[in-house]
């Protein structure tokens, strides 16, 4: 049976109209044609009416007979069955002819194409045959209606069957497409989710968690410094206490997603200057911080990136680097902005550092990842030179936007 006639049961209302409207063509013919008969008193219109009688019941079984939906056997046999009437009816009354045009849709519709091609031909072939012995001739009309009426059938169904498949096909695209749409949806949820995790991970380890070594290294100095010193001790303690003042407006400027607190009562050049001030101060490395170029406005992600920047690569160099003296540069130039962090510390080899949450990095190694990762968002480059005993070079370059209308405040001192 044909995909068509398996799915014959799930119709659209047009198609249920459409059936409906073949099962009241086929009943009315017969009741014409028992009306004919009973009419011009034809000797034989007792047996038209009731081979008609007997037509229309064995035709009313194949709606009714689920099984005859799913398997092309059971089709088959109730076509048969209704052709075996259909042709005694064409036998006994010339109006059975009218018939053949129904049971080519019903032959067309039940039968796969291969079968119902070669049983629309033999019906045409009886209801010529049947025509032309009630007429006793065979003209062209004759040949050419029941012909020309198995050929609109045909070209009927073979046109339902390709706007059918076509519209399958489109049903198939349009579910593929939702599925597709849903998954692109999903991964683009996901993949924010995952921009999200780093960008937190990058402003907690520049921020809170360099602030927490510093504090901790503050106050193992003022251990160390206790009893002897108590005012150095005391010194280190609150120095300790503003590195947790600090971590704390940035824990809340976390919750609000606001700029760094650096960047809100002044420009890039005051904080870094701020930044620099402030990491001497605790740590006692001396950290000179100059400017060139004309300082222009850049947008808040550049000036945040730098900052970040800024504040991860000096504190690699308090932790790890052993220097005695650390030099930052902020340049503005034409196209881009750079920043260069020198230290004349141990310095290490690149190369060797160990990717984040490998085993042989044991918590560290993220700061660089970081930096990578805030200039590559911002479509800028980051290049760490160093070698074992010839101190540290970390240096970002991002394009530079076109200037914002305002001007950049003035510099605190």
């Amino acid at each position: 049976m044909t995909e068509e006639a398996v799915t014959a049961h799930s119709l659209t209302p047009v198609l249920r109209v459409l059936r409906s409207c073949l099962h009241l063509m086929v009943a009315a013919l017969l009741a014409l044609a028992a009306v004919r008969a009973l009419a011009a008193h034809a000797p034989n219109a007792p047996a038209v009416i009731t081979t008609a009688a007997a037509l229309g019941a064995v035709y009313a079984i194949g709606p009714r007979w689920p099984r005859l939906r799913g398997s092309t056997g059971a089709a088959a046999l109730w076509l048969a069955a209704v052709a075996l009437f259909w042709l005694v009816l064409l036998a006994l009354t010339q109006d059975g002819v009218w018939l053949a045009f129904p049971l080519f849709f019903v032959q067309l519709h039940l039968l796969p194409l291969r079968a119902a091609l070669p049983a629309v031909a033999a019906t045409t072939v009886f209801a010529i045959a049947g025509f032309g012995l009630h007429t006793h001739t065979l003209g062209v009309g004759t040949v050419l209606g029941p012909a020309l009426g198995a050929a609109v059938a045909v070209a009927v169904v073979l046109g339902y069957q390709a706007l059918y498949r076509e519209s399958e096909q489109r049903r198939r695209l349009i579910e593929e497409l939702t599925a597709a749409r849903s998954e692109l949806a999903a991964a683009e949820h996901a993949a924010g989710v995952l921009a999200e995790r780093e960008r937190l991970a990058r402003e907690i380890h520049d921020t809170l968690a360099q602030g927490l070594s510093s504090i901790q290294l503050l106050l193992r100095a003022a251990e160390r410094a206790l009893p002897q010193r108590p005012g150095t001790a005391l010194g280190h303690v609150r120095q300790a206490r503003t590195a947790a003042v600090g971590n704390l407006a940035e824990a809340r400027r976390f919750v609000r997603a606001l700029s760094p607190p650096d960047l809100e009562t002044g420009s890039l050049p005051a904080a870094l200057e701020r930044l620099c001030a402030t990491t001497a101060r605790t740590s006692g490395l001396p950290v000179h911080c100059q400017v060139s170029g004309a300082p222009t406005a850049l947008p808040t992600a550049h000036e945040v990136a730098l900052l970040r920047i800024a504040q991860s690569a000096l504190a690699n160099t308090v932790r790890h680097a052993g220097a005695g003296r650390a030099e930052l540069t902020l340049s503005y130039m034409d196209t881009e902005v750079a920043l260069d962090v020198v230290d004349d510390g141990a310095g290490f080899v690149p190369a060797e550092v160990p990717a984040p949450g490998s085993a042989a990095a044991a918590g560290t190694g993220f700061g660089l990842a970081a930096m990578r990762a805030r200039a590559r968002a911002l479509r800028g480059t980051l290049a760490v030179e160093s070698a074992p005993g010839e101190g540290t070079a970390v240096a970002v370059t991002l394009p530079c936007p076109a200037a914002a209308p305002d001007a950049i405040p003035e510099a605190a001192p």
